[in-house]
C-alpha cells in the first residue's frame, strides 16, 4: 500500500473511532439508567418507601436534574465554541496553505452551533426571569 492509499483511511478510521466512542457511551448510559429503574421498581414492589435522598443517590432526583439543565446550553455552547476555535487555531499553527482553510471550515461548524447554544441559553434565561 502506498502513502496516498493509506492517507485515505486515516479520516475514515477517525470517524469510525468517534462513532464507536459515542456508541459505547450511549450504551453504558442506557445500562446505568436501566439498572436504576430496576432498583427503584424492586424497591416499590417490596413496599419500601423512596425518599428524596434515596432518589438523589440513585441519580434520579428531579430537582438535581432541573439544576443541571439550567446551564446545559451554556456548557454545550462554551465547549463547542472551544472546539471550533481549536480547529481554527490548529489550522493556523500548521502553517500550510492547503490545510488552513479546510480546518477553519471544519471549526466553523462547532463554533456556530456553540454560538446557537449560547443564544438558546440567553433566551431561556430571559424567558424565566420575565
Amino acid at each position: 500500500m502506498e502513502g496516498d492509499d493509506l492517507a485515505v483511511f486515516i479520516p475514515i478510521i477517525l470517524f469510525i473511532a468517534i462513532a464507536v466512542v459515542l456508541c459505547v457511551f450511549s450504551y453504558m448510559r442506557h445500562r446505568t439508567s436501566e439498572a436504576v429503574q430496576k432498583t427503584v421498581q424492586t424497591a416499590i414492589e417490596q413496599g419500601q418507601q423512596l425518599t428524596p435522598e434515596i432518589l438523589e443517590r440513585l441519580g434520579q432526583a428531579p430537582q438535581r436534574r432541573k439544576l443541571e439543565n439550567q446551564n446545559l446550553d451554556l456548557r454545550r455552547g462554551v465547549i463547542l465554541i472551544s472546539v471550533g476555535l481549536g480547529f481554527a487555531a490548529f489550522g493556523a499553527l500548521v502553517g500550510e496553505d492547503e490545510a488552513v482553510r479546510p480546518l477553519i471550515a471544519m471549526g466553523s461548524l462547532p463554533f456556530l452551533v456553540g454560538v446557537a447554544y449560547l443564544g438558546l441559553w440567553k433566551l431561556g434565561k430571559s424567558d424565566k426571569s420575565g
